[in-house]
């Protein structure tokens, strides 16, 4: 009775898995990726490893409990990391529309964005004049994995990598067009747009010191006028959305700091 008592005493650590699965056993060591440990039935000097990432939490014999993160989507191993980036459009300002968006890492792997433009603050290159309006969009960031495993592997950095973004983008201005079937009218005519759209846009992003970061982008989705006619494919936060078609496309280069 003694002795059996002593096995239960001696190997009553359990490794809770995050499959669920249970391993009885005495732990020997806890190393940053591998969980070293013992087992009845086998020689003391039989020791086996697991591991650390596929262990959720370690229950000692004692009735205490660690609770184990994954290497790679735990939050505590990326506390020395910035977690929000204000950007700036580069080019947007070429496009008659200055454009600025935030964004903030919500867990590894995730993060949302979003963004505000300025239109008519920028350079104006066809007969659109006295334009002037916003943008507004947001959208959520999926932070691609790597395509292989290895023990221990982590994200560089949070907001680096690339991503899949699914976005929702809104364009509200006005403007006064000069031309109507090849001529020229000096007075104009005055129109309102707004314009909505669903974007689906896939991108990288550099992230340099912890401090610095690059950001490029394209997508494609639908979109659809929801008051006035736009006139033209350029509605600022996309292009796109005509009277003949629904696609709407976009690109963009981003250039941000973190903190």
């Amino acid at each position: 009775m003694a002795t059996v008592l002593f096995a239960q005493d001696k190997f009553g650590d359990q490794l809770i898995q995050r499959d669920g699965k249970v391993i009885v056993c005495q732990v020997r060591e806890i190393l940053d990726d591998e969980i070293k440990y013992i087992q009845q039935g086998f020689r003391d000097d039989v020791v086996f490893g697991i591991d650390k990432n596929k262990v959720a939490s370690i229950v000692f014999s004692d009735g205490r409990e660690m609770k184990l993160s994954d290497s790679m989507f735990g939050k505590e191993n990326y506390t020395l990391q910035r977690k929000n980036a204000l950007k700036f459009n580069f080019f947007s300002p070429l496009v008659d529309a200055t454009a600025f968006s935030y964004e903030r890492s919500l867990k590894p792997g995730s993060s949302m964005e979003i963004g505000v433009g300025i239109i008519g603050l920028g350079q104006n290159w066809d007969q659109y004049k006295d334009v002037s309006g916003l943008y507004f969009n947001v959208g959520y960031k999926f932070i691609k994995d790597p395509d292989f495993y290895l023990r221990g592997m982590r994200y560089a950095h949070v907001l680096k990598g690339a991503y899949f973004k699914p976005e929702l983008a809104i364009s509200s201005y006005s403007y006064t067009f000069h031309r109507s079937w090849g001529s020229y009218d000096p007075n104009g005519t005055e129109t309102n747009a707004t314009v909505g759209a669903f974007i689906l846009n896939v991108g990288k992003q550099w992230v340099f010191g912890n401090s610095f970061l690059l950001d490029w982008y394209l997508g494609a989705g639908y979109g659809v006028s929801m008051s006035g006619d736009s006139g033209n494919a350029r509605n600022f936060a996309f292009t796109g959305a005509t009277g003949d078609s629904p696609l709407v496309v976009n690109a963009g280069f981003r250039i941000g700091f973190l903190y």
